[in-house]
């Protein structure tokens, strides 16, 4: 049986710190969906948008999440927008445990500032001038799609990665002992 822990959440939830982090704890492995896209097409995802368009990459990208939730014993960090697709929805779901990382629209902007690679490595999703009104519309649209798709939430808000790794392990844990009794 292919067991897969998906972590979901917007841009700077702290998938990409904690996906490695909690594969490390679980004695699993981890990857990226965004990293895998990149590397599979040898471009970024900012030039994936910019020469073919929003809509390649969303085909790209549930090509991939496809490929990897067959894999057993993994942790899969997806990008912020993978639960746009139903069909990939369904597939994280039916893989295993998701956990949907929340922080408010002040921290992730506050995150994305900071970030260096930000404005690099992450595409504008919106015509708006400001990222805080970007931010803002966008998780707006998909909160309800993160919220049906997960299993556990951890607001990050103002936990470390280590402390967002117990809890999700500790969450994972009763899941998988859960599972194993039934």
């Amino acid at each position: 049986m292919n067991q897969v822990v998906t972590l979901i959440g917007y841009r700077a939830t702290g998938k990409s710190t904690v996906g490695p982090a909690l594969a490390k704890r679980l004695g699993w492995h981890c990857v990226d969906s965004d990293v895998e896209v990149e590397k599979k097409t040898r471009r970024t995802i900012a030039q994936i948008f910019a020469d073919d368009g929003e809509a390649e990459f969303r085909r790209l990208e549930r090509e991939t999440i496809a490929e990897l939730v067959q894999q057993t014993n993994l942790v899969l960090s997806v990008g912020g927008g993978a639960i746009l697709s139903e069909e990939t929805r369904e597939k994280l779901k039916a893989a295993g445990p998701v956990i949907w990382l929340q922080a408010s629209v002040e921290t992730i902007v506050s995150r994305l500032t900071a970030d260096s690679k930000t404005e690099h490595s992450r595409p504008s999703l919106t015509d708006y001038a400001d990222q805080r009104t970007e931010v803002a519309e966008v998780l707006k649209l998909r909160t309800k799609l993160y919220a049906d798709t997960a299993t556990i939430v951890i607001d990050t808000e103002e936990l470390d990665c280590d402390s967002v790794t117990d809890i999700a392990y500790q969450q994972i844990s009763k899941l998988l002992t859960q599972g194993a009794d039934e």
